[in-house]
């Protein structure tokens, strides 16, 4: 399914969750409804896919906020604990992160008021709060049985998600707001980490003692959700630790300071036999006659046009769209480089001064094996 442009998938826990919701209600729906269980059990499927359907409304707010700050959102996907959004890069800025944070819960509120909307045409302001706790004062029907659980639990997640504690939208807001107050990414990271082990300890034990106490399959999901928060977490921890062992180190440092490039008025057949076949290279960056760097070059696309008879036209005529976009300055931090889109799209970066004049090329070999070393110096200690 797409939706937007983006495509929204399900992994396979997906399925794993779907039916023991479906499963777990039905009882419990057709005793409220006091129906058949045919009439119970289709409004408990109608009222599971809507709940999911609340949860892409809440990755899509993170999605569409991304797409605003220039993230290209590769998909969203939706697993046993909810759903995640799936972006070409981190946020590069404080207000980048608190923005693309929000936009989910932001979503799930926009859920929830429409929920209530519904509630209130049904059944009006004065017998609101007995359609929401589902009383006996009122008479249920399946339509105001799926908006009421519906409310409840998006108000359930919009709670959860703004606890201050990574990897939860919550933790991300706080990490934002610490990262504006410090200037320091990590410091933020850090923070939100370390929020996030100790509320995934604190969960893991409120599922620990409904399970001991009632053997509720709730305690249980607890428990494996409270054991992913704290491992993401630790890994978020684990990742901070890397990274401040490499703040040090400039691009300039470590790129290929000779990089192989093409000149854009060079003829696509001249630079398809003299560059991209004997340097066996799937791309190329560009300059024009001052040495600036105008973008890439495919060699597939140069392939394609000495095979149709047109290699006279120039290399700057084929270049890939977007692709002036891709450099960085030689002097930013090596750990800037690891949040660009060109890392992931050409596995390689380009590097510039403060003139656009092309300096240099870092590849992702090159930095990892400069990650791997400095991360590894104080063990060989």
């Amino acid at each position: 399914m797409t939706v937007s442009g983006i495509r929204i998938g399900v992994d396979m826990t997906w399925f794993v969750m779907l039916f023991l919701l479906i499963f777990l209600l039905s009882g419990s729906f057709q005793s409220t409804l006091r129906s058949s269980s045919t009439v119970a059990y289709m409004t408990t499927v109608a009222t599971v896919l809507l709940f999911y359907g609340s949860l892409i409304v809440h990755e899509l707010g993170h999605a569409l906020a991304a797409r605003r700050e220039g993230i290209a959102v590769q998909r969203i996907e939706l697993f046993l604990f909810g759903g995640t959004t799936f972006m070409s890069r981190d946020s590069q800025t404080p207000g980048e992160e608190f923005r693309i944070a929000a936009a989910g819960p932001l979503g799930t509120l926009l859920f929830v008021l429409v929920c209530l909307g519904l509630d209130l045409a049904l059944v009006g302001s004065h017998r609101l709060l007995d359609a929401i706790l589902l009383n006996g004062n009122i008479q249920i029907t399946p339509v105001l049985l799926a908006l009421s659980w519906l409310l409840a639990m998006n108000v359930l997640i919009l709670i959860f998600n703004l606890v201050p504690a990574y990897p939860l939208d919550g933790g991300r807001i706080a990490r934002a707001v610490v990262w504006r107050v410090t200037g320091d990414k990590l410091r933020g990271t850090r923070m939100a980490a370390r929020l996030g082990e100790g509320f995934g300890v604190l969960l893991g034990g409120l599922g620990l003692f409904l399970t001991l106490n009632s053997g509720s399959f709730v305690g249980i999901w607890l428990m494996f959700l409270a054991f992913m928060l704290w491992q993401s977490a630790r890994v978020a921890l684990a990742g901070t630790a890397q990274v401040s062992r490499v703040s040090g180190v400039r691009v300039s440092d470590v790129m290929d300071h000779e990089p192989v490039v093409v000149h854009g008025t060079s003829t696509v057949e001249q630079a398809y036999d003299e560059v991209f076949l004997r340097y066996q290279r799937d791309w190329l960056p560009v300059i024009d006659g001052d040495g600036h760097f105008i973008g890439i070059a495919r060699r597939n696309r140069a392939d394609e046009l000495v095979r149709a008879g047109e290699g006279e036209a120039t290399v700057g005529s084929i270049l890939e769209p977007g692709s002036e976009r891709l450099a960085i300055g030689e002097d930013r931090p090596l750990t800037e480089v690891l949040a660009l889109d060109s890392l992931g799209r050409l596995g390689a970066v380009i590097a510039t001064d403060a003139d656009d004049t092309l300096t240099g090329v870092l590849t992702l070999d090159q930095v990892r094996r400069v990650m791997q070393t400095l991360t590894a110096a104080p063990a060989a200690r």
